[in-house]
């Protein structure tokens, strides 16, 4: 059922001219990373570890992708990047369920990725319960101010489901960034660091053990 909706909103979005890609993992082998996806790292620690596991915890679902990577170092970034869409303007979006993690219990979406050292990212954190943008620009994470908080701001507090499933959204247009967090507009962040078109993935910090669904990038 979710494959069936799945393509047809892809056919949908088609109609009307805007490129749209879903990513489902329904079609993907277990164990393995989805096609079209490459596991990666920025900072510190072993590599990232990306697999699609079975999983019923949505209704009609079956597969999901997992980050299993369990790394004790706190300034360790797994990342997983779709290898065949660069855009510079896209609305991407995540479904993800924190699963455990004793630093950190953080999911992200990615995007204008150049390299495993630069690009933008949006996690929602389920110890913390706040959301944050930052850069990362070479090699080294930054957080950026909400539009209208004072400097040094730290993204916006937001409840994360523990035990369930919670959406994650960034619409990008040009140098301003709008987050959205289980339906909420949360807050905007305007940047100018990384202008050109990149490429999209999902993120993970640390020892977080996160489940990931239903990746859509529209642009």
């Amino acid at each position: 059922m979710k494959t069936l909706v799945f393509s047809l909103f892809v056919f949908f979005m088609a109609s009307i001219n805007v490129m749209c890609q879903a990513f489902s993992f329904e079609n993907d082998k277990t164990g393995q990373i989805p096609a079209g996806f490459l596991s990666a790292i920025s900072g510190n620690g072993s590599q990232s570890d990306w697999v699609v596991v079975g999983d019923n915890s949505r209704p009609g679902n079956t597969k999901v992708l997992a980050q299993k990577s369990t790394e004790s170092v706190s300034y360790h970034f797994p990342l997983c990047i779709n290898q065949s869409i660069e855009l510079t303007d896209l609305t991407i979006s995540v479904k993800f369920k924190p699963i455990s993690g004793k630093i950190d219990q953080a999911a992200g979406l990615v995007w204008r990725y150049k390299d495993n050292n630069n690009y933008y990212v949006v996690r929602g954190n389920a110890l913390e319960d706040n959301v944050v943008l930052y850069k990362c620009e070479n090699g080294k994470r930054i957080s950026l101010d909400p539009v209208g908080t004072n400097p040094g701001t730290y993204g916006k507090s937001a409840p994360t489901n523990k035990t369930g499933w919670n959406d994650l959204k960034v619409i990008v247009k040009g140098n301003k960034f709008d987050v959205w967090f289980n339906g909420n507009l949360l807050y905007s962040v305007v940047d100018d660091t990384f202008k050109d078109k990149g490429k999209m993935g999902l993120w993970t910090k640390a020892d977080s053990y996160i489940l990931f669904d239903d990746f859509v990038i529209t642009n």
